[in-house]
């Protein structure tokens, strides 16, 4: 499967991710629009999404956007998480078939080119979640599948099962754990790598600062719990310290972050998710600079 160094993700179109209590915040409709024409526009050609993002929004309007512009371009998406408050989850069979058919219908499309598990079921075995993605690339509802949100344990009984073609880890200079084990063994088995939230929740922008009032709709004041231990004296002297490697390079500190993830040996793409067209400047910063792989270690170090 060849996947572009960068893809655009559709995460906050009509939601915050898939979670229920923010499904209808987020991106507005005209909102996701103006993104995903400024996204087109600037060649990124592979959306991600998901059917439980914005609880089906984010389907939809990525859908109506393709029917409107008659572009069309290669296409995520994901189930797992449940649609609505009280509605079903997981990958048992029937419902993955269920959910990809609601999913094209929402996008508009006959197929996606990877669809992936958004997160393990425990309470569905393994072999019987490959057997109903291997039967939708059977017959052409799907290009290939993959993993997201797997741990090292997850992805070793999923390879007894089958071979997923990519897993979608979160993964960034501040979150660094799927390179002791994780990235290594997908290095191994020949899976593609892809990382989501490569800005740490907007961190690696350095909007957050010690003592200072939080950004207004930023993930710290909706989402904070994955993000509050990051809250730190420690944390913000590497920060500083990447703000000042960036400035030396010309670009912002989220533009290193971004050239730090496309340098790393073991990523194989970052899926970024800009709130507004001007977002998306740092990743122009990030694929005009070219890290060396002692820069990338340097920069690297910064967090350690």
């Amino acid at each position: 499967m060849e996947i572009p160094p960068v893809v655009l993700g559709c995460g906050n179109f009509g939601g915050i991710g898939s979670a229920p209590a923010f499904f209808g915040r987020g991106e507005t409709k005209e909102q996701a629009f103006a993104l995903l024409d400024a996204a087109w526009e600037m060649g990124l050609r592979w959306f991600d999404t998901a059917d439980a993002y914005g609880g089906g929004r984010s389907e939809s309007w990525i859908g109506e956007w393709i029917a409107a512009t008659g572009n069309r371009p290669r296409i995520t998406t994901k189930t797992f998480n449940p649609m609505c408050e009280g509605a079903d989850s997981g990958l048992a069979p029937e419902r993955v078939r269920r959910q990809l058919e609601s999913s094209l219908e929402r996008l508009g499309v006959d197929s996606v080119d990877l669809y992936l598990a958004h997160e393990p079921d425990h309470a569905t075995p393994i072999t019987d979640t490959i057997g109903a993605f291997e039967q939708s690339v059977s017959v052409d509802l799907v290009g290939t599948w993959g993993l997201s949100n797997y741990g090292a344990v997850e992805l070793r009984e999923a390879l007894a099962a089958g071979r997923p073609a990519l897993l979608q880890n979160s993964f960034s200079l501040l979150f660094r754990d799927d390179e002791a084990d994780v990235i290594p063994a997908c290095a191994a088995e020949g899976i593609a790598y892809q990382c989501f939230g490569p800005l740490a929740g907007g961190w690696l922008t350095g909007k957050y600062r010690p003592g200072a009032s939080l950004p207004e709709g930023s993930r710290m004041t909706m989402r904070p719990e994955p993000y509050a231990h990051l809250d730190s004296d420690a944390v913000y002297r590497s920060l500083d310290a990447l703000a000042a490697a960036a400035a030396g390079r010309g670009v912002s500190t989220a533009g290193l972050a971004l050239a730090w993830l496309l340098a790393h040996p073991g990523v194989a793409s970052i899926v970024v998710g800009p709130r507004t067209p001007e977002h998306l400047e740092p990743v122009r910063e990030a694929l005009a600079v070219d890290l060396t792989a002692q820069e990338h270690e340097e920069v690297g170090s910064l967090f350690s």
